[in-house]
């Protein structure tokens, strides 16, 4: 078998993306081994004076967008790194509230490529080394970093951060994590650290999540115990740690439960951040994908909700915002997730169903997604197919919903942008 040509600096990051894609001999590899090697030979542990590390089964990018916006008007330079992208690989590592161009992304993936010697190195683990290479030669104040995949051995957790976040636990990635939620929560508290900050956005979190905590004395902050919130109306909201509140805060357009725990995590950082920074960063706060409107008439909807916990969340807002409106469906998941309890949360307000293939490995056939699905539906090969399908059945007050994975509303989004609209 012939080896891959390595790319160069110079190379165009799509022939990068193709090569880190052909090195390695499974996408996902969980273990900390070969990733921290590289980390300290390039001397990649700590890439900002203040790192916060983010996991959790939902909420994990809500959360890092709002202390991202928080700290922009604070004056910070901020970096985040996420994953999966929607469209670009360049969305994965934002600086300052903006994607980098290919070019230093290429320049990044050679630094790493030198640096790992024969190491081999997964897709996702060399694009996270080579996210933090960049936070680094940007010079940024603050690295938010999403994990992957669980915690405990997931890539990002080779690096020395200050602060550690859970947003929220619900069983997710099966295959990888099992369906043990006391495991899970044990796997996320993996990127606690003794003596620093560990924050827990899940009410009621399994008991291994403060267990673990305990056992190497991180500081936990668990919501309902050692900060609180409650909406105060439709528009308000307050927040309170201890003895100190903040009220009167305006309701976000992401999810309250993770703009808490945001609120949270900033409160341990240090960070200089006052009560007219908090508020311009929850005015501000938006991220692609969720709750994402980019059409009226009719209203087209994009949620990348892929799961029981997200997509019960989102049913309960399209409820709220578009009562007694026909919601036509777009559903496109991959196989790996709980699919019979993602439809059947959806079930709740949708009027008509459009189920689309994915491509690749992981993904789900319509006809697999239409064993859960009432009556009799037509199929498509892909979401762009489903999509297009319900525009042609939509009214001009209808919404059209398009939901299930990263995949689905990241290939519907590039579809309707490449039309111009």
């Amino acid at each position: 078998m012939n080896q891959p040509q390595i790319p160069q600096a110079t190379s165009p990051l799509a022939m990068w993306l193709d090569y880190l894609a052909s090195i390695h001999t499974s996408a996902i590899d969980l273990g900390l081994d070969r990733v921290q090697a590289v980390a300290k030979s390039a001397n990649l542990s700590k890439p900002a004076p203040t790192v916060i590390t983010v996991a959790g089964t939902n909420g994990k990018g809500s959360t890092c967008a709002i202390m991202e916006a928080i700290l922009l008007d604070a004056g910070y330079s901020v970096g985040v790194y996420s994953s999966p992208h929607l469209i670009r690989y360049n969305e994965r590592v934002r600086v300052n509230g903006h994607d980098l161009d290919d070019e230093k992304h290429a320049q990044a993936f050679a630094f790493i490529e030198q640096q790992r010697g024969d190491i081999s190195l997964s897709f996702f683990e060399f694009g996270t080394l080579a996210a933090l290479r960049l936070f680094q030669t940007e010079n940024v104040d603050v690295v938010l970093l999403e994990v992957g995949l669980g915690g405990r051995l997931d890539a990002t957790n080779v690096v020395d951060h200050d602060v550690s976040v859970i947003t929220s636990l619900a069983i997710d990635h099966v295959d990888w994590l099992g369906d043990d939620i006391n495991v899970i929560g044990f796997e996320k508290a993996g990127i606690y650290r003794s003596g620093k900050p560990a924050i827990c956005g899940q009410p009621k979190a399994p008991s291994t999540v403060a267990a673990h905590a305990d056992d190497i004395g991180a500081e936990l902050y668990q919501v309902g115990i050692q900060y609180s919130y409650e909406k105060t109306s439709d528009l308000k909201w307050k927040w309170v740690h201890g003895s100190y509140a903040l009220e009167d805060l305006p309701v976000p357009g992401l999810p309250l439960q993770n703009a808490a725990t945001a609120l949270m995590a900033l409160a341990t950082s240090h960070l200089d951040i006052t009560d007219i920074n908090i508020v311009n960063g929850l005015n501000g706060a938006h991220l692609p994908g969720r709750m994402q409107v980019i059409n009226d008439k009719p209203t087209i909807l994009l949620d990348v909700a892929h799961n029981p916990h997200s997509a019960g969340y989102l049913v309960e807002k399209v409820a709220q915002q578009y009562a007694s409106k026909s919601i036509h469906t777009v559903v496109a998941m991959l196989h790996d997730k709980d699919i019979q309890q993602t439809l059947c949360e959806l079930s709740r307000i949708a009027s008509s169903w459009y189920p689309a293939s994915l491509q690749g490995p992981r993904a789900a056939s319509a006809d697999e997604l239409c064993q859960y699905l009432p009556g009799s539906n037509d199929k498509y090969d892909s979401p762009v197919k489903a999509f297009e399908a319900a525009m042609t059945h939509a009214k001009a007050e209808d919404v059209i919903l398009v939901v299930g994975s990263f995949h689905t509303v990241g290939e519907v989004l590039e579809h309707w942008q490449s039309k111009g609209v």
